[in-house]
């Protein structure tokens, strides 16, 4: 007989658009068959009926209310997700922390640096397991890229060229689409679609060591002004598009450019995360646009790019067969098998969640970002 797992009860703070993906990934649980511990979702929190009405669906959830102060004193709850607009992260998650509780975070960590450090330093202090949200690293052909860039491996490609991490949208390329929380800085932060999307863009390079040395930041805001809904118009001050052209040490070589690029103004893309390493002898590429495909490059007698079909590889393998492609369900139920795994003590070699002190790191960029960019000058971090 097999020894049972242990169970980790979960409440969501937040149960929108990304509470939901969560509570659908603990769902399907079941379909993994490399993780130490079971999950279940047994408390929601959110303001509005609507969304409390649709968790009712979940035959595990024992609480649903509109307080969070009634949520977290419940001896039910072991770990809380909370899924909240930047503006309420240290509030919230301080709370959580303060209940004595383990936490993951979405991301930015806080609406500034300020925030993000503050969260970071009560986490330590309370001693709980802490990470933050960031799913496409994830995704197989985002795996393949990080095996061949470990020390050992690496070297393999050659001299290193350039370095390219990008998140792009093109929903907000609509000027008459409808302001929301994300396009205002009161509730997203001055650091605009950095927040919304650069923990995405930096968690790979964060966990390979690739820190920023310097930034030069192009950033740009395209719509003063959007629809409100209520038939006038309403400022949208936060930055649409973040372009930060960084350099890192990799090993032995040194100033190796690195591009992060976050666009909620890109052309053609619906919600692309791509990643691209190049090198004289050899270079990988993996974009969500293509998800069965890794694009590889060797310099022979030839110079060749060649295309690897991906299938459902995964970290944590699950009962899904390998030649199916993998898509965002996957990606982010692999991450909450990361965090569970990292929780127990035994994530072992595979990839984790964004640490406390990766996302501060973030914040770091992008406050270096804005100063950048305002004085249109290179800031040293």
């Amino acid at each position: 007989m097999s020894e049972a797992k242990a169970t980790m009860r979960i409440g969501i703070i937040g149960g929108g658009l990304m509470g939901r993906e969560a509570a659908s990934a603990f769902g399907r649980w079941f379909v993994l068959e490399d993780v130490p511990v079971r999950t279940e979702l047994v408390a929601v929190c959110d303001l509005q009926d609507k969304l409390l009405e649709w968790f009712r669906k979940v035959p595990t959830v024992k609480l649903l209310t509109k307080d969070h102060r009634e949520l977290l004193p419940s001896p039910d709850v072991d770990v809380v997700y909370v899924a909240l607009p930047h503006n309420l992260h240290e509030k919230i998650y301080l709370d959580v922390l303060a209940a004595g509780k383990d936490l993951l975070a979405e991301k930015p960590f806080g609406i500034d640096l300020r925030a993000a450090r503050v969260i970071r330093n009560a986490a330590a202090k309370s001693g709980r397991f802490v990470r933050c949200s960031s799913e496409f690293p994830f995704l197989p052909g985002a795996q393949r890229i990080i095996t061949a860039c470990q020390p050992g491996e690496i070297a393999k490609l050659g001299k290193l060229l350039e370095i390219r991490s990008c998140f792009w949208h093109a929903s907000d390329l609509d000027p008459t689409k409808p302001i929301n929380w994300k396009r205002q800085n009161k509730f997203c932060g001055e650091i605009g679609v950095m927040g919304d999307l650069g923990m995405h863009v930096v968690h790979i390079p964060f966990r390979l060591g690739w820190k920023p040395k310097r930034v030069f930041a192009q950033l740009q805001k395209i719509y003063p002004q959007r629809p409100d809904g209520k038939g006038g118009m309403a400022a949208c001050d936060t930055w649409d598009n973040a372009m930060l052209h960084t350099d890192v040490d990799i090993g032995e070589q040194h100033d190796v450019p690195m591009r992060l690029e976050m666009k909620r103004l890109a052309p053609g893309s619906t919600n692309t995360w791509w990643l691209e390493v190049l090198g004289t002898d050899g270079g990988l590429r993996f974009s969500t646009a293509e998800p069965k495909s890794l694009w590889t490059f060797q310099r022979g007698k030839e110079q060749i790019w060649q295309r690897v079909d991906l299938g459902h590889q995964m970290a944590f393998p699950v009962i899904t067969g390998g030649i199916f492609e993998a898509g965002f369900p996957d990606c982010f139920l692999q991450m909450w098998a990361a965090f569970t795994a990292e929780r127990a003590g035994v994530l072992d070699h595979r990839f984790g969640c964004v640490t406390p002190d990766e996302a501060v790191a973030s914040h770091e960029l992008f406050a270096a970002a804005l100063e950048s960019h305002k004085a249109k000058c290179v800031v040293e971090l």
